[in-house]
């Protein structure tokens, strides 16, 4: 049995890429799309025209509407192939604004259930911002299930915790990337792998709390740079793992066994948290990594988004 087979067994895989045409090829559960993915595979020929399909028919309306129209194809195409749900993303330059965040998730969900897609096989993709968590608690409330990204930090997990919101996205490699980047030549790769990442050790922290304290939300580890930290993260709810990953798991066989288990994190000496606005954000603005981290990834999914304006513009 390959180590993609078992870990499928106990837990729910999910493909990271708007590459729909490598989906068929491992069978995942779900998928997860975000600007910087629909860009990079609009710019394949394979791809071109979705594209220009988009823009014919659509001429004339807004650009933030047609985006959004070429991104539902996206997703679409995506639930043609997998079982279970898409998560599509809310532009990131609403990601300090709550009411526009809640006005592009219900349009986003208008615009699939127009092509007949249920409002259950799609996750609004928001920004683990306050603004973002307020708002994916509003369209929770009307019944749209939502997936909190760019999440670096226990206090965001908190507060989405708190704000019943269906799935967070932990950001494992991207965690890990700035504690890597800040140690430098102090960075010993073998004494931080695997439970000893950091990225590893901040999703087993959420997955561990959330089963403590019989929190529902889903936690789906993200943003996986080896397969070390995948498997170290074996048992998670979710793993969304980008198609290169996906291969490699795949193709080797090598014994693969569950990590996380929430029984024994029901058993956990753990003490219960709450967060207002105020202590949201001073915790944030105490976790250097996630506060860089949260700001970068904003500012980089919205460079993409703009990438991806000018290309239906043009």
């Amino acid at each position: 049995m390959s180590q993609l087979d078992s870990l499928k067994q106990f837990t729910t895989v999910v493909a990271d890429t708007g590459d729909f045409k490598q989906l068929g090829v491992f069978l995942p559960t779900d998928a997860t799309t975000n600007p910087s993915l629909i860009l990079k595979a609009v710019q394949k020929a394979d791809y071109q025209p979705l594209l220009a399909e988009a823009v014919a028919k659509y001429r004339g309306r807004p650009l933030d509407e047609i985006t959004d129209r070429l991104i539902v194809r996206f997703g679409c195409e995506i639930l043609s192939i997998v079982p279970g749900r898409v998560s599509t993303e809310v532009d990131a330059r609403l990601s300090f604004d709550t009411a526009a965040t809640v006005a592009r998730g219900k349009r986003l969900i208008e615009m699939y259930a127009a092509e007949g897609i249920a409002k259950e096989r799609i996750l609004i993709k928001v920004a683990s911002t306050w603004e973002g968590i307020q708002a994916a608690a509003q369209l929770e409330k009307a019944g749209i299930r939502t997936n909190l990204t760019l999440l670096f930090s226990f206090a965001q997990a908190v507060a989405c915790g708190q704000a019943k919101v269906q799935l967070i996205s932990p950001f494992v490699g991207r965690i890990y990337d700035w504690y890597k980047k800040t140690a430098g030549t102090a960075w010993v790769e073998a004494d931080m792998a695997g439970a000893k990442d950091p990225g590893v050790i901040s999703v087993t922290q959420i997955y561990n709390y959330y089963k403590r304290f019989g929190i529902a939300t889903e936690v789906m580890g993200a943003s996986f740079r080896n397969v070390g930290q995948i498997t170290a993260l074996a048992g998670c709810d979710l793993l969304t793992i980008s198609p290169d990953l996906l291969a490699l798991l795949a193709e080797s066989n090598a014994p693969l066994n569950r990590t996380l288990d929430a029984k024994a994190a029901q058993a956990m000496d753990l003490e219960e948290v709450k967060l207002d606005e105020a202590a949201f954000r001073f915790a944030l603005n105490q976790d250097a990594m996630a506060t860089e981290k949260l700001a970068e990834g904003i500012r980089g999914f919205v460079a993409d988004a703009i990438k991806l304006d000018k290309l239906l513009a043009a």
